[in-house]
């Protein structure tokens, strides 16, 4: 069987082992806890690079 997985709780602010918290409010899974630790900084990484994938490949329409 694999790894447990770590998941970051919103509500409280608290990285859990397992998907504990109902979906609406986790982020996850990671493969640490200091990854769930840093959900929201993922988050944003993520998010940017999207962003400037779609520029890039649709050009901006603005």
């Amino acid at each position: 069987m694999g790894k447990r997985k770590w998941y970051f709780n919103m509500v409280t602010g608290e990285p859990e082992l397992g998907p504990l918290s109902p979906i609406d409010r986790r982020m996850g899974p990671y493969d640490s806890r200091e990854d769930a630790m840093n959900a929201w900084k993922i988050v944003r990484e993520r998010n940017r690079r999207w962003e400037e994938q779609d520029r890039r490949w649709g050009g901006d329409s603005d």
